[in-house]
């Protein structure tokens, strides 16, 4: 999908993923597509430097990351899908819509309240 955005292009796209990804090869070669990388800084030899961590759009992303990626860690530890008991993509997609209905339903008293 990044290789689809013209690299002449004046927009810049934004990239957030796992602190895994916080490499300088990863960085350099997102930053030479012209995309700003949001990725976690990792404690030590972290590959992102305070030009990108200072903007108030870097803070946004990891908020935004870990809205994303609550519902599916739900899953895995609360809602059995570490590793499905089941076979063919119908039988598990199946599984996965319950497990995400079922974290909406233990969310909804929050917010109903708020």
């Amino acid at each position: 999908m990044l290789h689809r955005h013209s690299p002449r292009s004046t927009r810049r796209l934004t990239l957030t993923s796992d602190r895994g990804y916080d490499s300088a090869d990863f960085v350099a070669e997102l930053r030479q597509m012209v995309v700003t990388p949001h990725v976690p800084q990792k404690s030590r030899h972290c590959a992102i430097g305070g030009r990108t961590t200072r903007h108030p759009g870097y803070a946004q992303s990891q908020r935004r990351r870990k809205t994303i990626e609550e519902p599916f860690g739900w899953a895995k530890t609360v809602g059995g899908m570490t590793q499905t008991l089941y076979r063919g993509i119908e039988r598990v997609r199946a599984r996965f819509t319950l497990a995400m209905a079922a974290f909406n339903l233990a969310r909804l008293p929050k917010l109903l309240a708020a």
